[in-house]
C-alpha cells in the first residue's frame, strides 16, 4: 500500500513510514497477513486517543472561559465521539488505505465507521511519534475544530434522546414516546428495532443492540426527519 496520497492529504511526510502503515492495519488483517515486524493499530489508537483529548480540551477550554467544566465536558464528547471522527475519517479518504481482513472489509456499517474512528485516532498516535505533539495537534484542527461552532449551536452535544425531546416540547407541545416494534436473532446477538412517536404519529425507527441504541438511533433519524 502506498500511503504518499494520504501524506499529501494531510500535509505531512512520515519520516517513519511504518508508523502510517500501522495505524491503518486492522487487528484482523494480520489473521490473515502474518509478517514479522508488522503490528496493528491499536497501540496507536491508545496513544492517539489521549492525544486527541489533551488537543480538544486545551481548545476548548481557551475559547470558552465563562463555560463550567460540565459543559466543556459535554462539548469534548461531541466532537470526538465515533461519529464525529469518523466523518472526518472519510472525508480524509481513509477508507482507501485500511488494511482489514476479506471479512471485515465487507462490512459497510456501524462496526466499519468504529474501524474508521479508531484509525483517526492511531493516525494521531502515529504523527506524536514521528513529529512531535504540534504535528498531532495541527491535524486535529484541521479536521476538528472546525465543528465547533455547530456542536454548540446546534446542541449536539447532547445526546440524540434528549435533544429530539427538547425541541419536540418546544414545537409541538408533545413528549416523544419509544415503542419496541421487533427484535431479531438469537439471544447472544439480539437487534432491536424500536419506534419513536409524537402522539399517533410514528416519526422514525432505529435500530440497536439494546433497547437502549435502538432508541437514540431512532431519535437521531427523527431530528433528520423533522429537520430539527
Amino acid at each position: 500500500m502506498n500511503f504518499s496520497q494520504f501524506e499529501a492529504t494531510i500535509g505531512h511526510t512520515f519520516s517513519n513510514k511504518r508508523l502510517l502503515e500501522q495505524a491503518f492495519t486492522h487487528r484482523s488483517y494480520l489473521n490473515e497477513n502474518r509478517e514479522p515486524g508488522r503490528a496493528h493499530n491499536e497501540r496507536l489508537e491508545f496513544l492517539g486517543d489521549a492525544v486527541l483529548e489533551l488537543a480538544v480540551t486545551e481548545f476548548l477550554y481557551a475559547k470558552y472561559p465563562e463555560k463550567p467544566e460540565g459543559e466543556l465536558t459535554a462539548y469534548r464528547a461531541a466532537l470526538v465521539n465515533t461519529q464525529s471522527i469518523s466523518d472526518a475519517a472519510v472525508k480524509l479518504g481513509m477508507n482507501d488505505f485500511l488494511l482489514l481482513s476479506r471479512g471485515e472489509a465487507k462490512d459497510t456499517g456501524r462496526a466499519r465507521l468504529i474501524i474508521l474512528a479508531n484509525a483517526f485516532e492511531a493516525v494521531i498516535g502515529a504523527l506524536y511519534l514521528d513529529a512531535g505533539y504540534e504535528a498531532a495537534r495541527r491535524f486535529i484542527e484541521e479536521q476538528l475544530f472546525h465543528k465547533t461552532e455547530e456542536v454548540v449551536a446546534k446542541r449536539l452535544w447532547q445526546d440524540a434522546k434528549s435533544r429530539f425531546q427538547e425541541l419536540a416540547q418546544e414545537r409541538v407541545s408533545i413528549t416523544p414516546a419509544y415503542q419496541l416494534v421487533g427484535q431479531t436473532g438469537p439471544d447472544h446477538d439480539k437487534i432491536f428495532t424500536v419506534g419513536v412517536f409524537l402522539g399517533s404519529e410514528r416519526v422514525a425507527i432505529g435500530e440497536g443492540r439494546s433497547k437502549q441504541d435502538a432508541e437514540q438511533a431512532a431519535a437521531e433519524k427523527a431530528l433528520a426527519v423533522k429537520g430539527w
